[in-house]
């Protein structure tokens, strides 16, 4: 199987570390023509972007803060004016902030909904609009969460954003169908990531041994990776996942649903 992106133009939010971050290195190793990384972190965006230069990949970042509801905009302005369209675009940037139902204030929840989902809806607006007025097919990747499902007590605000884009996915699927559009998400398990570790050992204060005992506790005896994220979002990505569109994958140790 040929899991190529040869000649593509590719958007990743999030796009400095993490599941951005393998994705990003993996689509550029996958033959695409350009890269437009989005992240908060100006430093850590352009030393992913210069590392990926050095192995021959067209890349630009934009460091923007996605909580801002005119961002969105300057990514896709951004994307067009450095590379003339949109091809594809992976929706992983999202806040994992904790909040239950009894102790969550306003403000955290649009905190995170802004995040996690107002800014990709509009994101998938921008990136569809384009692909519409070039009359060219187009996919769309929104890195969702296993949480949608239902979700821990403390994740009440972060498993309801993940459940919004999960509907959004397959209503822009069913919406551009016959557009040539497809659009899929990956209901993503427990993964070891950068921000995962802050989030445990610090936030949480679990310290720096948080991920052995998580690990000793899982089916396979360890977290996902975020390349094995970025592995799937590249396939689905790429012509190798066909005709696939508002399919939402688990990709989890676990069965959902299963007792």
């Amino acid at each position: 199987m040929d899991v190529r992106l040869d000649g593509r133009v590719i958007v990743i939010t999030g796009g400095s570390q993490g599941i951005d971050g393998a994705t990003a290195h993996l689509a550029a190793q996958s033959g695409a023509a350009g890269l437009l990384l989005v992240g908060r972190d100006p430093a850590k965006g352009e030393t992913q972007a210069k590392a990926l230069r050095e192995r021959g990949a067209e890349v630009a970042f934009l460091g923007v803060d996605l909580a801002r509801p005119e961002s969105p905009g300057q990514v896709i302005a951004a994307a067009l004016d450095r590379f003339g369209r949109i091809d594809g675009l992976v929706n992983a940037a999202a806040l994992t902030d904790r909040g239950d139902l009894v102790n969550a204030d306003p403000a955290l929840w649009e905190r995170l909904f802004a995040v996690n989902a107002r800014a990709p809806f509009f994101l998938m607006q921008g990136a569809i609009r384009d692909m519409l007025a070039r009359c060219a097919p187009g996919v769309i990747v929104n890195i969702l969460s296993v949480n949608a499902y239902c979700g821990g007590p403390d994740l009440a605000v972060y498993s309801a954003t993940k459940g919004a884009l999960a509907t959004l996915t397959r209503n822009a699927a069913h919406a551009h169908l016959r557009d040539r559009i497809r659009v899929n998400g990956i209901m993503m398990g427990w993964t070891s990531t950068p921000g995962e570790q802050v989030m445990q050992a610090q936030v949480l204060g679990k310290g720096d041994g948080w991920e052995a005992q998580a690990a000793a506790g899982m089916p396979l005896g360890r977290l996902l990776t975020p390349e094995e994220v970025a592995q799937v979002t590249i396939f689905l990505l790429s012509d190798a996942s066909g005709l696939m569109t508002g399919a939402l994958i688990d990709l989890e140790q676990r069965v959902p649903g299963a007792p």
